[in-house]
């Protein structure tokens, strides 16, 4: 795997993540982010952070700080409940958006820095429980994640009662 190709292929996909993040959390309130979808699922603020607390593990797989505290985003790991606006340590959603921004940079110079030692490094986690991940693959992997809860975002912003941010 060239690592300089690899890297502008997840630079580019990062730039239309981060791009379709904000356009879909564009305008709405804390109050619009708790709205929960019919038969299961999670709210926006959940979806939203769950993309936070990721990026803090994918800056950490490139080598990089979160500029936030690890723990921050605990409460919007997989499988947790479904969350309420009362519900202690939920981050409010302009911090979140804040807090997504700020990962960026760090991301950037992380994905700059790939060499092919780095991608086929033993990754420290793998979120499919596979034994054999590596940096590479897992990069290959959280891009795809984010993407999918992000297009998440916009069929809730619609839910929350707002025009769709992406035409």
């Amino acid at each position: 795997m060239d690592p300089q190709t690899f890297s502008q292929t997840l630079t580019i996909q990062y730039g239309y993540t981060a791009y379709t993040f904000a356009a879909n959390l564009k305008g709405l309130a804390d109050d619009d982010a708790f709205t929960q979808p019919d038969k299961g699922g999670n709210c926006l603020n959940w979806v939203a952070g769950h993309i936070v607390g990721s990026r803090a593990e994918t800056l950490t797989a490139l080598g990089q700080k979160p500029p936030f505290p690890a723990d921050k985003y605990d409460l919007y790991q997989r499988g947790s409940s479904a969350m309420t606006a009362e519900q202690d340590g939920t981050v409010p959603l302009s911090e979140i958006v804040a807090d997504f921004a700020s990962t960026q940079d760090a991301l950037q110079v992380g994905l700059a820095a790939l060499t092919t030692d780095k991608l086929a490094t033993k990754a420290s986690f793998s979120p499919g429980n596979d034994e054999n991940e590596t940096v590479g693959s897992l990069m290959a992997g959280l891009v795809f994640h984010e993407g999918y809860h992000i297009g998440q975002l916009g069929v809730l912003r619609r839910m929350a009662g707002e025009e769709g941010a992406i035409k």
